[in-house]
């Protein structure tokens, strides 16, 4: 397949209107494109449309394993379809694409039964997001015990580049780690709210559900409020917040990195 005669047009005004009718069925073969001595190219061009198409859905099941578990293969790769014509891949790069996906699942009609899917599927995409996140040093309880007691309310800390916070009306959590398992999926309550903190200190990505108060609290400190401030956030937003356990999770989690000199009033 190939445009004959060449196109007086520049590199990028042909491959726009080349790419132009790829993820539009409804769309004709472009007319630059021709097959050998001139001929219709049509079918040859829908071959290729459909294999992009087919591997932009491939991508969008490889981020999305949880999702294509709960809604099955058949019904995921129908919504991927039509999440593909309404927002084509902005980057060469097929890890940055379906960013956009769990906003899609959110008002796609045919998900509207499972209102918990859009905030599965942010969770699915932190974690990815987390595994390729840039490494560094996580906040240890030495570096809070170092900090004298009058000035670890000013304490400023800096988020690990791998933390991310998913807040959920539903037990998205729950679900996300279900799907995720090999093990067959049990009864879960899904109109549970739940709050998800997304880490990779190390080596492995950690989805954990966080206790009431902890997402705001985090949230506050990731947002860089200091630590007095993002513990009364928390309280306010949460009579029973655990400013113990919450620091507990902190250090645990690796949600943050030590503050930097000249941080610390």
């Amino acid at each position: 397949m190939r445009p004959d005669p060449l196109p007086p047009t520049s590199g990028a005004t042909y491959a726009a209107d080349f790419s132009a009718a790829l993820l539009d069925p409804g769309r004709e073969t472009p007319p630059l494109v021709s097959g050998p001595a001139s001929k219709a190219a049509a079918k040859r061009y829908a071959v290729y449309r459909n294999n992009v198409t087919v591997s932009l859905i491939d991508a969008l099941a490889a981020v999305y394993p949880a999702v294509q578990r709960i809604t099955g293969v058949e019904f995921f790769r129908a919504m991927a379809r039509f999440h593909i014509r309404e927002t084509p891949p902005a980057s060469p790069l097929l890890i940055e694409y379906g960013r956009d996906f769990p906003a899609f699942i959110a008002r796609y009609e045919y998900a509207e039964g499972m209102p918990w899917l859009a905030d599965t599927a942010r969770i699915e995409r932190a974690w990815l997001d987390a595994y390729h996140a840039a490494d560094a040093t996580a906040l240890a309880a030495s570096d809070l015990a170092s900090v004298p007691a009058e000035r670890l309310g000013g304490l400023v800390l800096a988020p690990h580049p791998a933390t991310r916070i998913v807040r959920s009306r539903f037990a998205a959590a729950t679900i996300f780690a279900a799907n995720r398992a090999a093990a067959p999926v049990g009864s879960i309550d899904a109109g549970e709210a739940e709050d998800a903190l997304i880490t990779r200190p190390e080596l492995d990505v950690v989805v954990r559900r966080l206790a009431p108060g902890e997402a705001v609290f985090l949230s506050a400190l990731c947002a860089g409020r200091p630590l007095g401030e993002a513990a009364g956030a928390a309280l306010e937003a949460h009579p029973d917040f655990d400013i113990a356990a919450g620091l507990a999770t902190l250090i645990e989690s690796g949600a943050c990195a030590p503050a930097k000199p000249g941080e610390t009033p």
